[in-house]
């Protein structure tokens, strides 16, 4: 008979994710001790989801994900003779003797024996009291800026995440996503949280570089002068940036990338944090160009943009939409600073990732490009060096969004789908079979370990 989760495992699961220990491990040991898979990722997908963690999914191809090889063994020994609660309590005693318990370990040998997959790990540097408690400071104040921009937009809280962490690595969003689930609104509730002004670009199949860095011009009474175009801000939306050239897309190269503009024989720089999300408009095939691939590798992450998740989400928005409401009248305040936003850029730099995870970044991005999986077949491209930095720095800035000062594995494995479904180029076979990238990434996550 399989064991129901109660209060008090239910709080040690908490506890042990708070610690840094991955699904994996915890999942093994509770699959030994007999409970459940589903009632197991149904407690691992309320406590991540009340630890901030919102991407986790309860489903058993997730479970399997996280377990990797030892998902089919612990299926097939699943049926043995359950070990009392009290063996059970004796054995977490046994695996994670950090959290105080003092009784002598007479498990370990067995469970490593059985599981070799459950040996402990530990990602967490020598503990640097000051810097914890800087990480904490801004865990903190990152969550009164989901606070306020939640006061305009209902929902779309992994959305938001992204954007942030996105920010804190100082690198850029592009957005995919339908009209009308307020992607604009978005970033202008993010700008007025973080403390930041931002401009708006209306990409269409007549604007011209000069329309968005700006110009140099002369007229009898002042002579030469320039004239900055609308990139001379924080936050800049490029809205449906692929109504536009070619041409024109490659404007923001350099601005995304140096954060500077060139105008005419002069360079000036952009005002800093400087940060740049376009929407691209995934529903039209005329009148629409393709974003050159030099231009996308520029954007750090490419974010989905999906509808509300629930019929209360949408009365929300019926209530207290931008048509009925002006944007002033929701009285963000500002969270942050430009000054603040930076000094949050150089905390996420200082931020802890063990030899064995950058080992782990590695082949992520290897194993995208060797190609010798099950959906290898379908991929033209591999990740390329910038992918490998993505994973690198964005995991950093995951991990100080979650409170910690170390990056864990699920912190790469939560960010990969953002850093690599842009990098990853497929073929036309994969769109024959009608195969995603997010697809192919799941499968690289299952089969590449620590």
């Amino acid at each position: 008979m399989i064991k129901k989760i109660g209060d008090e495992t239910k709080n040690w699961i908490k506890e042990a994710i708070r610690r840094g220990y991955s699904d994996r491990e915890i999942s093994t040991l509770l699959i030994q001790n007999g409970y459940g898979i589903v009632d197991i990722a149904d407690c691992l997908k309320i406590a991540h989801s009340l630890l901030g963690n919102v991407r986790f999914k309860p489903r058993e191809e997730q479970l399997a994900l996280s377990l990797g090889s030892s998902f089919k063994e612990i299926k097939e020994n699943k049926k043995e003779e359950l070990k009392p609660e009290a063996r059970f309590e004796q054995e977490i005693q046994t695996s994670f003797p950090e959290f105080g318990f003092t009784e002598k370990p007479f498990q370990e040998i067995k469970i490593k024996q059985r599981f070799p997959s459950l040996i402990k790990r530990n990602y967490a540097p020598p503990r640097d009291t000051q810097f914890a408690h800087e990480v904490r400071e801004v865990a903190v104040q990152l969550k009164d800026v989901r606070r306020e921009v939640a006061k305009v937009l209902i929902g779309q809280e992994d959305v938001v995440d992204s954007l942030l962490c996105a920010i804190l690595c100082d690198g850029h969003v592009l957005l995919e996503g339908i009209p009308g689930i307020a992607k604009t609104l978005l970033v202008r509730a993010l700008a007025k949280a973080s403390g930041c002004f931002e401009k708006r670009i209306q990409f269409t199949v007549d604007l011209l570089p000069s329309d968005i860095i700006g110009i140099t011009t002369y007229t009898p009474e002042r002579g030469f002068e320039t004239i900055k175009g609308p990139i001379f801000a924080n936050f800049v939306i490029a809205d449906e940036i692929n109504r536009s050239p070619p041409k024109t897309q490659s404007a923001l190269i350099e601005s995304m990338q140096e954060k500077q503009v060139t105008i005419a024989k002069e360079t000036y720089p952009l005002p800093l944090p400087f940060f740049v999300m376009a929407t691209d408009n995934p529903l039209e095939s005329s009148g629409v160009y393709d974003l050159p691939e030099a231009q996308i590798d520029r954007f750090l992450f490419k974010i989905i943009m999906g509808y509300p998740k629930s019929r209360e989400e949408e009365k929300r928005i019926m209530d207290t939409n931008i048509t009925l409401n002006k944007f002033e009248d929701f009285n963000l305040k500002p969270i942050l600073s430009a000054e603040k936003i930076i000094e949050m850029q150089r905390i996420v730099k200082k931020v802890y990732i063990d030899e064995k995870l950058k080992d782990y970044i590695f082949n992520i991005v290897k194993k995208s490009r060797t190609k010798d999986f099950k959906y290898g077949e379908f991929i033209d491209w591999g990740g390329s060096p910038r992918a490998t930095i993505g994973l690198f720095i964005a995991s950093k800035a995951w991990a100080l969004m979650q409170g910690r000062e170390y990056v864990i594995p699920e912190d790469i494995r939560t960010i990969s789908p953002y850093v690599l479904r842009h990098r990853i180029i497929l073929n036309y076979k994969a769109r024959a079979e009608g195969l995603n990238p997010d697809k192919v990434i799941d499968e690289i996550l299952r089969i590449v370990s620590v």
